[in-house]
């Protein structure tokens, strides 16, 4: 004789010899009694808090210095310098100024200075002051660096003996766009130390 067969729709484990496990809780934690660093793939240190290796406090970074002037100015005149020597051998190697490179010459500028030293509000018009002076240096090393190749002088001759003729040589080929190029700088230096200081 068969024995009974249950209907279609009882579930499996009703059955004999069916689910070994349908006596549990469904959803039942089967590491309920264990430290939770004896779980299989489970984390050691899930009991301390972050940043503290051995337990005990946790490690706080110092906050960085935020409003710091002199730090802003420095990173400022750093830029100041490197960006205008860029500028100028830009300016020396192609021969004629670009518009785009002194927006950038003053965004470099007031990103230092707004990156390192903050919210200072002086800090804005010291980037646009300084903006405009790596502008003229760079527009000065660059017309030293395209007369030096007419001339038998050294850029550093032009740029440190002569630098009254040099001046001359600048104003006579400035325009108004060359002067235009310095407010560009001047607002692009101010709107950058105020983006960077956030």
């Amino acid at each position: 004789m068969s024995q009974p067969v249950p209907p279609p729709n009882q579930p499996h484990d009703a059955q004999p010899g069916g689910n070994p496990f349908a006596g549990q809780q469904p959803g039942g934690n089967p590491f309920a009694g264990q430290q939770p660093g004896a779980q299989p793939g489970g984390n050691p240190f899930a009991g301390q808090q972050p940043g503290a290796p051995f337990g005990g406090a946790p490690f706080t970074p110092p906050a960085p210095a935020r409003n710091n002037i002199g730090l802003g100015l420095a990173a400022a005149v750093v830029a100041a310098v490197v960006a205008a020597a860029i500028y100028g051998a830009l300016i020396g190697a192609i021969e004629r100024e670009i518009g785009y490179a002194a927006v950038g010459v003053g965004f470099v500028v007031g990103f230092a200075s707004g990156k390192v030293g903050g919210r200072n509000p002086a800090l804005p018009v010291v980037s646009a002051l300084l903006s405009l002076v790596a502008v003229y240096f760079g527009q000065l090393l660059g017309e030293a660096m395209i007369a030096a190749k007419e001339l038998p002088v050294t850029v550093s001759e032009l740029f440190f003996d002569h630098f009254g003729a040099l001046n001359e040589l600048w104003k006579a080929d400035s325009n108004f766009i060359s002067y235009l190029f310095f407010a560009i700088a001047a607002v692009a230096a101010f709107s950058g130390a105020k983006k960077a200081a956030g």
